[in-house]
């Protein structure tokens, strides 16, 4: 199996920010804001896979997005969901060495 990459890494996490957001945008009086740090965040993920997509990353760095990803695949309530809209892509980005 060939190694996993930083776009691979990239599109498992931009998939799960996106239910994330979708949870957090049913509060009607933070749509707004939720579509705006979405997209602000979607853009950053975006800019690392085209300039480093290529990447292979090792294992570690591989299971720590997927735990990442599961963590926030347990969140149910809508607001926890908005408190991890920022949280989330900080904790991607650590695993794949970028600065904040």
């Amino acid at each position: 199996m060939p190694a996993a990459t930083v776009s691979d890494a990239i599109e498992r996490a931009s998939a799960a920010y996106a239910a994330l957001a979708e949870l957090g945008e049913s509060i009607e009086d933070e749509w707004s804001y939720v579509t705006d740090l979405q997209a602000a965040w979607q853009a950053r993920f975006d800019a690392i896979s085209a300039a480093r997509g290529g990447t292979a990353i090792d294992a570690a760095t591989d299971a720590a997005v997927d735990a990442a990803i599961d963590e926030i695949a347990l969140i149910a309530d809508p607001h926890r969901a908005i408190d991890w809209l920022s949280t989330f892509p900080q904790v991607v980005l650590l695993a794949l060495g970028e600065p904040g």
